[in-house]
């Protein structure tokens, strides 16, 4: 897919926060316009923080799973007021990777994902996050033999050459999205099929192929 363009200006670190929540299990375009509602409707995040958990899934129910995300985006924020009286995480900014994602999976709902989203888009560290889609599309070619995106992750932190994190992940989203799909993935155009250990392969050929390359995190 070429190298991916990324945003000329990196969003805060509780944007990517924000935006990583909003993204969970629905689509990237659904997630911006859930997050489109928040800064539209709110000058800063602290005015965000003023509000509940059903007050604010007024705002994001088109990403969907609304009282999860809602209560997810309300704890970090009141978590922040309290342990830092201010809602950013712009102290992070300096803090090494290892740091930076021990602070942020200790907040609820803050996973590994989230965190390593906020490395990547929002920090520009060269660390690559793993969801479903590079999960198992590294395991299909053969990268990695892993059970969970969590294993996945740590597998591959610190092996990745310094400046390719970002075009590897997007790259392979975007494999995963269009090519390497859970079912009947469409091998035939796969430009890794030669080197591909997927024993399944779907060599069937296909015209279906859709180009879905709007990425989230890369639009805040």
């Amino acid at each position: 897919f070429g190298v991916p363009p990324k945003a000329k200006k990196s969003p805060t670190p509780l944007d990517a926060i924000i935006g990583t929540i909003l993204s969970q299990n629905t689509n990237d375009k659904n997630s911006y316009q859930a997050y489109r509602n928040l800064k539209d409707n709110f000058n800063n995040w602290d005015e965000l923080s003023l509000l509940r958990p059903p007050q604010i899934e007024k705002y994001i129910k088109v990403a969907g799973l609304g009282k999860q995300k809602s209560k997810a985006i309300y704890e970090i924020l009141q978590s922040l007021k309290k342990k830092h009286k201010t809602v950013t995480l712009n102290h992070i900014k300096n803090n090494s990777d290892e740091e930076i994602l021990t602070e942020l999976t200790s907040y609820n709902g803050v996973g590994v994902k989230t965190a390593s989203c906020v490395l990547l888009f929002s920090l520009e560290r060269n660390i690559c996050p793993v969801d479903t889609h590079v999960h198992r599309t590294l395991n299909r070619i053969g990268i990695v033999k892993t059970n969970t995106p969590e294993k996945t992750f740590y597998e591959i932190l610190n092996k990745i050459p310094d400046g390719v994190a970002h075009s590897f992940h997007t790259n392979l989203i975007r494999l995963g999205r269009e090519i390497c799909k859970p079912a009947n993935p469409n091998c035939s155009v796969c430009p890794l099929k030669k080197i591909c250990k997927y024993e399944q392969k779907n060599l069937t050929v296909s015209n279906k192929q859709r180009k879905i390359d709007f990425m989230l995190l890369d639009n805040l």
